[in-house]
């Protein structure tokens, strides 16, 4: 044999038939998991047969379960162990799998279904994977027999890869087409005229599905108003900012950046009372995270996953990732942000200004460009809130810089830091200022209160005037018409607070 061609000693120069010189990659715990939850929810079987495909269990025990399922499912019956098992006591296989003990403790595996589809995807990685081990171990084998002609085994790869990828693709489990629908399904199906988290279908705070951020310099406050908006989700009160928030069946908080001062942020709000809850529904995660989000896409949806959480509050999100003015690296967070917000998980982010904006004047409306790091961050955001204000301030002003629909406020706002709540400066209500205002108020009128005076711009006129029509919309005001102007000169519209708005205020 030529210098140099010569294998390792510890390389053995032939394998046995199945034999293989890597360890085969599986998970057993997420097989465990999809099995599960298949028994608890028929329904599941349906989501994951498509991710599975065939032959993805790497126990035989796990793999016979597997087909009994699926079995029961054709003829619509129960999945549940107790059916189950009396299915595989009648084919012979009970004994084979582990008794009925084993049936009923995947049953009982404490995962849910809610996450069965992501551990479904992690089986079928780890079935590709060992397909890819036995390939690459035959091709080992055919190198080293007498005569190996390396074109065709070459040729003999090239068929395997390409025959892998086609059945991936043809089953519908690949990454090309798993996640991929018709289009009337995407319109109809895909959740987007859900009732928004927080706030209304005309101002929507906090979209179902898209995360919110809420910015801010330190010491304004955001971390009080998320508070309340984890609380609300908790049950613990209805609305924040006096627009409504929907329950969320557990929240997971992740206290990376100062716990200590989280935990007594919380205290302002806990009561004896609500001690159950706080156990049952809330989980707090202290300190840095197992891996950067960046540098573990999955790590966001697995956190939900393991902990059967609905909702992640990232607090807050420069520890969350490597660095962030990184465009690479925030276009890696927007991907974990977009892998859970698909799995159902619902996201809020609390997130740093720009230094160079901390002393802003307040009322001064921000801009996006103020906030820290990557443009990235808040182009994948779906709602941004921008808190301003001075450090310890109790009044602050709340600015929608990006909105799901109509735009909030802005509001000033005023926190009560003993009790850690938010309310509403009413004088900046358009609804109260209406109906104090007997005279009725033009979109101009409205518009030079709403900015703290001065000469308000088109845009302080337009939106001074969508606020005072969906008054109208409402009931709550009324409109009489302008008149165009000409040589006397025109006169603006004028709204009026409506004799139901004053009697319901009466």
């Amino acid at each position: 044999m030529p210098q140099g061609t010569t294998l390792p000693p510890q390389t053995p120069s032939h394998f046995s038939e199945g034999a293989s010189p890597l360890e085969q990659p599986f998970n057993v715990d997420a097989e465990r998991a999809v099995l599960g939850a298949c028994m608890h929810k028929a329904d599941v079987i349906d989501a994951v047969r498509p991710i599975l495909g065939d032959d993805a269990f790497y126990r035989p025990a796990h793999e016979t379960i597997w087909r009994a399922l699926l079995a029961q499912r054709r003829e619509d019956n129960p999945t549940d162990p107790i059916v189950l098992t009396e299915l595989l006591q009648q084919q012979g296989d009970l004994q084979r799998v582990g008794g009925a003990a084993y049936v009923f403790e995947l049953a009982n595996a404490p995962y849910g279904t809610g996450s069965a589809e992501h551990h479904a995807e992690i089986v079928r990685e780890k079935a590709e994977l060992r397909r890819l081990v036995t390939s690459a171990v035959r091709t080992l084998q055919r190198a080293q027999e007498p005569g190996a002609d390396p074109e065709a085994i070459r040729a003999e790869v090239e068929a395997e890869v390409r025959a892998e990828r086609e059945r991936a693709l043809a089953s519908g489990q690949g990454r090309l087409s798993r996640f991929a629908k018709d289009g009337w399904s995407f319109v109809k199906e895909t959740g987007a005229d859900t009732e928004p988290l927080w706030g209304t279908r005309e101002k929507t705070a906090w979209a179902s599905g898209e995360s919110l951020m809420i910015v801010g310099a330190p010491g304004v406050g955001k971390t009080t108003l998320a508070h309340q908006v984890v609380f609300a989700r908790l049950g613990l009160q209805e609305t924040v900012l006096e627009m409504p928030v929907a329950p969320s069946r557990r929240v997971l908080y992740l206290a990376m950046d100062r716990p200590k001062q989280i935990a007594k942020a919380m205290a302002r709000r806990v009561f004896q009372t609500d001690e159950k809850i706080l156990r049952e529904r809330l989980v707090v995660w202290e300190g840095p995270l197992p891996a950067t989000l960046d540098k573990e896409p999955d790590l966001l949806a697995d956190l939900a996953a393991a902990h059967q959480a609905d909702t992640i509050v990232i607090d807050s999100l420069k520890d969350a990732v490597s660095t962030m003015v990184d465009d690479s690296l925030a276009v890696a967070f927007h991907n974990a942000r977009n892998r859970a917000l698909r799995g159902g998980v619902e996201i809020m982010e609390l997130h740093h200004q720009r230094k160079a904006g901390a002393d802003a004047p307040r009322g001064q409306r921000p801009s996006l460009d103020q906030v820290y790091g990557s443009t990235w961050y808040v182009s994948g955001a779906g709602s941004v809130l921008f808190v301003t204000g001075k450090a310890g301030d109790p009044a602050v002003t709340l600015h929608h810089l990006k909105t799901p629909t109509g735009e909030i406020g802005p509001l000033d706002v005023t926190h009560d830091h003993v009790r850690g709540t938010t309310i509403v400066d009413p004088t900046k209500d358009p609804a109260v200022l209406l109906r104090n205002a007997p005279g009725g108020l033009s979109a101009r009128d409205l518009a030079t209160i709403l900015i703290g005076g001065g000469d308000p711009d088109r845009a302080d006129i337009e939106k001074a005037r969508r606020h005072l029509g969906r008054l109208v919309d409402s009931g709550l005001a009324t409109k009489a018409d302008g008149i165009a102007g000409g040589t006397g000169g025109g006169q603006q519209a004028r709204y009026y607070p409506s004799a139901r708005h004053l009697t319901a205020v009466g």
